[in-house]
C-alpha cells in the first residue's frame, strides 16, 4: 500500500471512537501537566502507564503522544502568565513571553503560543510521513564525538546569546555543568560533590533548578521590590480578544517556519531535547533579527520561534523511537518502554505488520494538534485571570506551587532545600545581570556532554584528534567557535563606529 493509503488507514483508526476521546483526553491532560510547575510530559506519561495495560496497545500509545505534545503546549501558560516555565522545554517562552504580559500583551502571547505550537506540530507531522526512515538513518550517524560537538554549540550558542554578556554567559554556563556534576560519576560510580547526603547521589534534578532559579527567583525579586514600597506592575482585570494583530503575525510567520526544521531535526536526535531545541531557535533569531535589542523586552518573536521549535521537537522525538527503537527524549524512551510491554518491536516492520499502531500514531499528530490548538485558544481567556490575583495572594501560591511540583519529582524533603538555594541564586543572577538560559541549558544536558566527552576518549584511548575525524564533528565545532567569535567582533565593531 502506498504512504497515503497507510496513512487514510490511520486516519480511521484514529476516528474510533474510543481512540478519538482518549487522544482528547490526552491533549487535555498533556495541556494542564505541561502547565503545572515541576510536572512535564515524562511524569505524565509515567503516570498513566498502569492505566495502558487496559487498554488497546494503539489507544495507549495514540494517548501517550497526545499528552507529549499537549504539554508542549501547556508549558508556556506558566511562562507567559508567571514566569515560571511548566518544564526544561519552555524555558525560553519566559524570555519574552513574560515581558508582553507585563506590557500588557497577554493576550497576543498566550495566542501566539498556541498558534506557532500548532503550525510546528502540524508541519513536523508532515515530515514526520515524509522523511521519517532517511532521518532516522541520519540520527544514526552520530556517535559520542557527534555528540559532544553538537553539546558544545548549543552551550557556547546560548552562552553568547546576550551581546555584551559573553563573559557572564559562560560563567552561567559554568554554574550549570558543576550541578550537572552532583551525584555517581556515570563510569566509575564515584560520589561527586555529595557532601554524604544520599538522596544527591542521583543527581540534581534540573526541574529544581529550573523552578527555583525561574519560579523561586521571580517571587523574590517582586518580594524586594514590594519591601521598598516599589509600584510593582499594574494586573489587568480585564482582557480582550485571544488573537493577534495583522502586524504580530507578519512579524512572526518566518521565525515560526524557520524554527520548526530545527525543533524537528534536534527531536530526532536521541537526548538532545526540546530545551536545546528551544533555546538554539531563540538564540538564531535573535542572531538574526535587525532588531536584537528587542528580545527580553517582549518581542513576539522572541516567544513564537521557541513555541513552535519545542512542538516540532517532540513530534521528532516520536520518529527515531517508533522507526529505529532509539528514543529521542526522556519521555519518548517511556513510550518506547510501553512498546516493550506489549511485545512489539519498534522499526519499519512495526509499520508493515502492526499499521494500525504505526500508521495510528502517525495519523494521531495531526488530529492531536488540531485538538490542542482549539482547547488552548478558547482556554487561554481563562487562564489570563490568574492575573487577577492580588500580589499578595499571588506571590505566596507560586511559592507553594513551586515546592508541591518540586515535590512531586522525587519526593524528596531534600529537593525544598535544593529548591531555596536555586532560588536565591536565580535572584542573585538578576541583581547581577547574568543571563540565566546558559545555567539552565548546562544543567540539562551537562551529563549527556560529559559522558559523550569521556566516551569518545575512551574509543580513541585518550586521542583528542577523534573530535576532527567526522565531518559533522567538525562542522559543528567550527560553529561553536563562530557563536563565541561573532558577538565578540561584532561587539567591538558597533563600539569602534560610536567612537567614531
Amino acid at each position: 500500500m502506498p504512504t497515503l493509503e497507510y496513512l487514510m488507514y490511520g486516519f480511521r483508526v484514529v476516528f474510533i471512537p474510543s481512540n478519538f476521546l482518549w487522544l482528547t483526553l490526552g491533549c487535555f491532560l498533556g495541556t494542564v501537566i505541561g502547565m503545572l510547575p515541576g510536572l512535564g510530559p515524562a511524569t505524565g506519561i509515567a503516570l498513566l502507564l498502569p492505566l495502558t495495560f487496559v487498554m488497546k496497545p494503539e489507544t495507549a500509545l495514540i494517548t501517550m503522544c497526545a499528552i507529549f505534545y499537549g504539554a508542549m503546549f501547556g508549558g508556556s501558560r506558566s511562562s507567559i502568565l508567571l514566569n515560571i516555565p511548566g518544564d526544561g522545554s519552555a524555558v525560553a517562552s519566559c524570555f519574552d513571553g513574560y515581558p508582553m504580559t507585563l506590557k500588557g500583551e497577554a493576550e497576543a502571547a498566550l495566542a501566539i503560543s498556541a498558534i506557532a505550537s500548532f503550525i510546528g506540530g502540524l508541519v513536523s507531522s508532515v515530515a514526520f510521513v515524509l522523511l521519517a526512515l532517511p532521518l532516522a538513518r541520519i540520527a544514526l550517524m552520530f556517535g559520542p564525538p557527534e555528540y559532544f560537538a553538537l553539546m558544545v554549540l548549543a552551550l557556547t550558542a546560548t552562552a553568547s546569546m546576550s551581546e555584551g554578556k559573553v563573559l557572564k554567559g559562560l560563567l552561567s554556563m559554568a554554574l550549570g555543568l558543576m550541578v550537572s556534576m552532583v551525584g555517581l560519576d556515570p563510569q566509575s560510580g564515584v560520589s561527586r560533590f555529595t557532601f554524604g547526603i544520599l538522596d544527591l547521589q542521583g543527581g540534581i534534578d534540573f526541574v529544581v533548578v529550573i523552578i527555583g532559579v525561574y519560579g523561586l527567583g521571580e517571587v523574590f525579586k517582586n518580594l524586594e521590590k514590594m519591601g521598598r514600597g516599589e509600584m510593582l506592575q499594574p494586573i489587568k482585570k480585564k482582557f480582550g480578544r485571544i488573537w493577534i494583530s495583522k502586524e504580530q503575525w507578519k512579524r512572526s510567520v518566518v521565525p515560526i517556519l524557520r524554527a520548526t526544521p530545527i525543533g524537528f531535526l534536534i527531536g530526532i536526535l536521541p537526548g538532545a531535547g526540546g530545551t536545546i531545541a528551544a533555546l538554539m531557535s531563540y538564540n538564531i533569531e535573535k542572531k538574526l533579527s535587525k532588531e536584537p535589542e528587542r528580545f527580553g523586552k517582549g518581542a513576539i518573536e522572541g516567544l513564537a520561534a521557541p513555541e513552535a521549535a519545542n512542538n516540532a521537537c517532540s513530534i521528532g522525538a516520536i520518529l527515531p523511537t517508533f522507526t529505529l527503537g532509539i528514543p529521542g527524549s526522556g519521555t519518548a524512551a517511556i513510550m518506547l518502554g510501553a512498546l516493550m510491554i506489549y511485545g512489539l518491536q519498534p522499526g519499519p516492520l512495526l509499520f508493515e505488520f502492526y499499521p494500525e499502531i504505526g500508521w495510528g500514531v502517525v495519523a494521531s499528530l495531526f488530529v492531536g494538534n488540531i485538538i490542542a490548538a482549539v482547547m488552548n485558544l478558547p482556554l487561554a481567556g481563562l487562564l489570563v485571570r490568574i492575573l487577577a490575583v492580588p500580589p499578595k495572594i499571588l506571590y505566596p501560591l507560586i511559592t507553594a506551587l513551586c515546592f508541591i511540583g518540586v515535590y512531586a519529582i522525587n519526593l524528596s524533603v531534600v529537593d525544598f532545600y535544593l529548591l531555596i538555594m536555586f532560588g536565591l541564586l536565580g535572584y542573585a543572577m538578576r541583581k547581577f545581570d547574568i543571563p540565566t538560559a546558559p545555567m539552565i541549558l548546562a544543567s540539562v544536558v551537562g551529563r549527556k556532554f560529559e559522558q559523550s566527552f569521556r566516551q569518545s576518549l575512551m574509543l580513541s584511548q585518550g586521542d583528542f584528534s577523534i573530535f576532527f575525524k567526522s565531518g559533522i564533528s567538525v562542522a559543528l565545532l567550527i560553529l561553536a567557535v563562530l557563536s563565541l567569535v561573532y558577538p565578540i567582533v561584532s561587539g567591538a565593531i558597533k563600539k569602534r563606529r560610536h567612537t567614531l
